[in-house]
């Protein structure tokens, strides 16, 4: 059962989330704020008191455009709790979700707010907070915001095969389909090393684990990778072998 802090400057549009938060069956209670001062005042007072406290948070859903400190300001001053609630973004305008990402945001609904999207957004934090008595795991790190027909959507990073440059943006690749965010794939690169991605060509970045077959042909290098056949330039090929008999001899 979840604690709900709602935050949005503008009353009418707080008191409709109020209204289809507390008629959600998993939400144990749902409370409001009108604006980040508050909001934060509050929630530092919860984080103070414990998650035991009646007036523990477990989840904030927040407005961006705001007067004065901005939802996405109050994330960041959030990200510095040595045990802060959990964020989903609430808001008219589709241009932040890149950034929600990099504040760890579990979901980010869009205005109007429709019944059926802010249950799945529900469902998502609850089943993150569920998962709190386990070992620690950033799963709000293991997805990535794209937009499907005008809806944000998170894609898991583990379905992702591979990422393909497209100037500016990137073309994620599942076996579902592919996904273009506006995120340079240089980026993508930095912040997935970890999770077993490795540059091949300055076109493509892709997952280790998912490479079904290793080619060489006249001196030259590529992976196929399901149905794609990917070439590896010559500045990576010495490096993508040590790192795939490395993984083979584990």
């Amino acid at each position: 059962m979840l604690r709900v802090l709602a935050v949005d400057d503008e009353q009418p549009a707080l008191e409709e989330l109020l209204y289809l938060l507390r008629a959600d069956p998993r939400v144990r209670s749902a409370e409001g704020a009108t604006g980040a001062t508050e909001a934060l005042r509050r929630i530092g007072s919860a984080v103070d008191a414990g998650p035991d406290d009646p007036s523990a948070i477990d989840v904030v859903f927040l407005d961006i455009h705001m007067a004065g400190l901005t939802g996405l300001d109050v994330a960041q001053l959030l990200a510095g709790f040595a045990a802060p609630p959990l964020i989903v973004f609430v808001t008219a305008h589709e241009g932040f979700a890149v950034h929600a990402f990099d504040l760890k945001a579990v979901d980010y609904v869009l205005k109007p707010v429709r019944r059926e999207r802010l249950a799945e957004a529900v469902r998502r934090v609850a089943e993150q907070v569920g998962d709190r008595s386990a070992p620690a795991h950033d799963s709000a790190g293991d997805q990535i915001p794209v937009e499907l027909g005008g809806v944000i959507r998170f894609i898991p990073i583990d379905e992702i095969a591979y990422a393909e440059a497209q100037g500016d943006y990137a073309r994620l690749h599942t076996a579902g389909g592919s996904h273009l965010v506006r995120i340079p794939l240089s980026t993508l690169e930095e912040r997935w090393r970890s999770r077993g991605f490795v540059r091949i060509h300055r076109r493509h970045l892709v997952a280790l684990s998912r490479i079904d077959e290793l080619r060489l042909d006249a001196g030259s290098m590529s992976v196929r990778i399901g149905e794609a056949e990917l070439a590896v330039s010559r500045r990576h090929t010495r490096a993508l072998r040590d790192l795939l008999m490395r993984q083979g001899g584990r």
